[in-house]
Order: C-alpha cells, then structure tokens, then sequence
C-alpha cells in the first residue's frame, strides 16, 4: 500500500486535472481528429478557404493531427457561431470558419437576439484574406474620382440591398455625401458586372476584388472600358497601388471610427477561430500553425492554382481590431445606426 505522500502524487500526476496540465501541446493532437465547421453550404468561398487552409495547417500543427471538414451553414452564420461558442468542445479540438459579419453582428445590431455569443473573447486564428471591395465605374464617363460623385448620380448594380454591393455605397452617401444610385435585383455578383459592360448602368461597387472578379475586369480595365475610382477596406490592396483607400477619404476621427466599424469585415473576410476557453498554449500552436500554413510554398502553390487569392491577417490582430471597434463610443455606434437605409 502506497504512503499518503505517494498516493498525493499518484492523484496529482493521474486526475484529468493534473493530466492536462501536464499533457504537451504535440501529445493532446497526437492521433486526434481536429472538427473544423465551416459555417456555408459546400461549393462557397468560405467551404474552398476552409478545406484548402486544413488540409495544408495539419502539416504545421504540432502532433499532425487530421481535420475533418464539416459544413453548419445556416441564418448568415449564427447557428456556427452559436455552436462555437456554447457547445463546442473548449480543449482545441474544434475550430470553424464564421462568416465575416459575425463578429460585428451584435455590435451592429444590439436588437438581435439570434446571436448568442461575445464576440471579442473568441480565440481568433487568422485568415487567409484580407478582402477589398473595388468601386467600377464603366468609362468614358464624367466620373473620374469620390469626388465626383459627390456632384452627379452614379447608377450602380447590386443583387440585394443586405449585399455590400449596396450596404458600401449608401453607407458613402450618408457619410461622404456621395449621390450613389442602386439598382437591385440582380441574380449574382456576375451578372451585375454584365450589366455594367452592357450599359445597363454605369458601375458596380464590389464587396471583394476575387480571383474571378480580376479575371473579368483585366481586360475591361487594360482596354479602358472600366475605371476603379476606390478601393473599399481597411487596408488597400497592393495590386491597385494608385486607386485611393475609401478610409483616406475620411476627415474626422469619428468619421474614421465609422468607416473602421463598417468595414471591418473586410479585414477579418474568412476568419478562423476557437472557441473561448482553449489552453492558451494550444490557442497558440493553432495559431502559429495557421502563420507557418500562410507562408508554405506547396500551400500557396495550390492557391494559385485555384485561384483563390491569400492577403493573411493573423489572429491577433483580428482581436486587437475587435477590441478596438468594441470600444467605440456610444455617440459613434449611433451613428452607425441607419447608415445603409434609404433616405
């Protein structure tokens, strides 16, 4: 029979406590399956960063463990966020991909009760693209600039008045004193550029500037046939090193605290997280496996092949941008309020 010393130290080294905190970051996903939810149908975006981002952070995750896919697509990613949050296990076992607005959802719209999360105590990992919405305007045209259409109508296709096609513009007229006019009712972000090489109207204000949004308007752009008067984020794109950044643009602080709320998802466009409550060593090795994932060349060698576009931003400076915009004043969340709705 073991002394009282040596039946304290058995309990210590063997109780799922003590267990865990012993149990290094490589032996907890050693021959685990990490439950990666990706909050959209399969065919998306966010399903081809999702599965391409897992099957390529397995090989710098300590422990090498597999990623199995799921799909919780459902009420613009709330049911993912919720489950996250509420259910998911908090040992680093599950991870998703949230929609972009999910974040700021509850900061937005404090009426909603559909989210049931805190959204700056996620553990945010990282993602893979930062996104940037780019203003078309179909030439030759009077519209050459902002500045311009702060003087004269600018007729813009949309799909559908909750889309950034036409969320981005009516937050300019409000903010800017833009004269945007959108037309809604397009089937796709497609169809709303043919209509703007059609004639149909004279622009198109896009929510991401996508491999397949660059395909398309390459030759539009190399011919002349289409100007981009801005870039719409909040970092500009290296690609378009002489369009404008719309957050240039702003002229007060507060103004700028607006356009860094509104456009926040742009930054945080396919972003990773755990939930809250994962060891801080583990959150950490998520982390720095997505960082080393971003700079594989066989990873970004597959991305070009699929065209899917890698801009990374890591983890923390997803929270430390939440944490930020969490702490707008009151007067400037007012504000906010109604920025999108017709006068």
């Amino acid at each position: 029979m073991l002394p009282v010393a040596g039946l304290v130290a058995a309990a210590i080294v063997f109780s799922p406590a003590g267990g865990a905190q012993a149990q290094s970051v490589e032996q907890f996903y050693a021959g685990k399956q990490v439950k990666f939810f990706i909050g959209s149908n399969a065919g998306t975006g966010y399903d081809s960063y999702s599965r391409l981002v897992g099957r390529f952070m397995t090989k710098h995750l300590p422990g090498h463990p597999i990623f199995l896919m799921m799909n919780m697509p459902g009420a613009g990613g709330v049911i993912v966020s919720n489950h996250l949050y509420n259910i998911a296990a908090k040992d680093g076992s599950e991870i998703a991909m949230l929609p972009r607005g999910a974040a700021t959802q509850p900061l937005m719209n404090p009426k909603d009760t559909g989210p049931k999360y805190v959204a700056t105590k996620f553990n945010w990992i990282g993602t893979p693209q930062q996104e940037v919405g780019l203003l078309l305007v179909r030439q030759p045209s009077p519209v050459q600039s902002i500045a311009d259409v702060k003087t004269r109508e600018l007729i813009l296709a949309s799909t559908s008045s909750i889309s950034p096609s036409s969320y981005y513009p009516k937050v300019m007229n409000k903010l800017l004193g833009t004269k945007f006019k959108v037309v809604e009712g397009y089937k796709s972000s497609q169809e709303s550029l043919l209509a703007l090489e059609r004639g149909e109207v004279e622009g198109h204000s896009s929510g991401s500037s996508s491999g397949p949004l660059r395909e398309r308007i390459a030759p539009w752009i190399k011919e002349g046939k289409v100007k981009i008067i801005a870039q719409i984020g909040l970092e500009r794109d290296s690609h378009f090193p002489d369009v404008p950044l719309i957050m240039d643009l702003a002229t007060t602080t507060a103004e700028r605290q607006v356009m860094e709320l509104v456009f926040a998802q742009q930054l945080m466009a396919w972003p990773i997280s755990a939930p809250p409550g994962v060891p801080a060593d583990r959150v950490q090795a998520l982390r720095d496996a997505f960082d080393a994932t971003m700079k594989d060349p066989e990873f970004l060698a597959e991305a070009a092949r699929q065209k899917i576009l890698i801009n990374p931003a890591s983890g923390q400076k997803i929270a430390e941008l939440l944490d930020r915009i969490y702490a707008t004043p009151q007067e400037v969340l007012d504000r906010v309020t109604g920025l999108s709705e017709n006068k």
